[in-house]
């Protein structure tokens, strides 16, 4: 537990001043005042970060996370487990969305097995897969807890070290995920920290579900609330008692780059749940976050009300992936390029009078 509680301790606030200054310059900008609208408040927050006006977004890294879940068992989605290591070897074939998205965006990668119940080494030993396995999925938290304490602070731990790996190398994180049934867990996670007993507001279809098992979806996962009783005020007994190894990883990602002063692009809703279990851990970790997206999943609108977040895009999206943040990264460019490239009323010898 010692790199996490190293991490929660080194996380700094962004900076204020430096927001401060980046208002002050974007005025001096050629346009009348705040006419970019949110894409200003975006450049004010990466410069926050950053804590320069002049900053980058060039070298983007989409970290997704994989793991399989042992609630799956309690028929509270259509696919089979399996169908997390299909995907797994379409990410590494390069025919998912979050690849087409991601080169969209030109941004890089990185594929994680936190926890897939099926043996990747050859994944991993052709550099395919980063190995960060806790183990072959959770189990079925309506029973029982998903994981051990230990698990959990090891999956937020791994999350951390591939942070450390990769940000010597990257100017903006963002996040992505693999795990068929883990809208449970991530509607659990969000159950928990609004506070509330029914976790059904915040239960959708998830990967396809029939709108007629809803109910018995909500059921189940109120069943392992009841069952666990996770502590709110406790981000780590949260992820232990109702999450998912790849929302662990998530949390850990957030907080090492938060650590870094990097941004984090989240994606929708299991992304979501683990920049709440970050965010549970380290309030201070908010400050690097960006929202990529709404998620339809009903309960994202609660999510980023917790996490005091305006989502950047909303295209009513449920793929999960990262495919939202990859959109998202697009607007980083924009920020930056507005930031680094904009004349200003005295370089372009531009009268501002009457425009401010």
């Amino acid at each position: 537990m010692k790199l996490l509680e190293e991490t929660l301790a080194g996380i700094e606030p962004a900076d204020n001043a430096c927001r401060e200054e980046a208002r002050r310059y974007i005025d001096t900008l050629t346009m009348p005042r705040r006419a970019l609208g949110r894409l200003l408040d975006l450049a004010e927050e990466l410069a926050a970060m950053n804590r320069t006006l002049k900053f980058s977004a060039a070298r983007k890294e989409i970290v997704l996370m994989a793991g399989d879940h042992g609630i799956v068992a309690q028929k509270v989605c259509p696919q089979p487990s399996s169908v997390t290591t299909q995907m797994v070897y379409n990410f590494v074939r390069g025919g998912a969305g979050i690849n087409v998205l991601s080169r969209v965006a030109r941004a890089h990668v990185s594929i994680v097995d936190m926890g897939v119940a099926s043996d990747l080494s050859g994944l991993v030993q052709a550099g395919a897969v980063i190995d960060c396995k806790i183990a072959p999925g959770t189990a079925d938290f309506s029973r029982g807890p998903a994981m051990s304490r230990e698990q959990a602070v090891a999956a937020l731990e791994a999350g951390i070290r591939v942070a450390q790996q990769l940000a010597p190398k990257v100017d903006v994180f963002a996040t992505g995920e693999m795990g068929i049934g883990n809208t449970s867990p991530s509607s659990a996670i969000v159950a928990v920290l609004s506070g509330l007993t029914d976790p059904a507001p915040f239960v959708g279809r998830g990967a396809g579900l029939d709108p007629s098992k809803l109910a018995h979806k909500a059921a189940v996962i109120r069943r392992g609330i009841e069952v666990n009783r996770p502590d709110p005020a406790d981000g780590v007994d949260v992820l232990a008692k109702v999450g998912g190894f790849e929302i662990g990883g998530i949390a850990g990602l957030v907080l090492g780059a938060a650590r870094l002063h990097k941004p984090v692009v989240v994606d929708g809703f299991i992304s979501s749940a683990g920049a709440l279990i970050a965010a549970a851990l380290s309030p201070a970790s908010r400050d690097y976050m960006i929202l990529g997206h709404g998620s339809a999943e009903p309960g994202h609108v609660a999510m980023a009300k917790l996490l005091g977040k305006q989502p950047l895009l909303d295209l009513g999206m449920r793929l999960g992936e990262g495919t939202g943040a990859a959109l998202a990264l697009n607007l980083l460019d924009a920020a930056s390029a507005i930031m680094n490239e904009m004349a200003t009323f005295e370089s372009a010898r531009v009268t501002e009078e009457g425009l401010k």
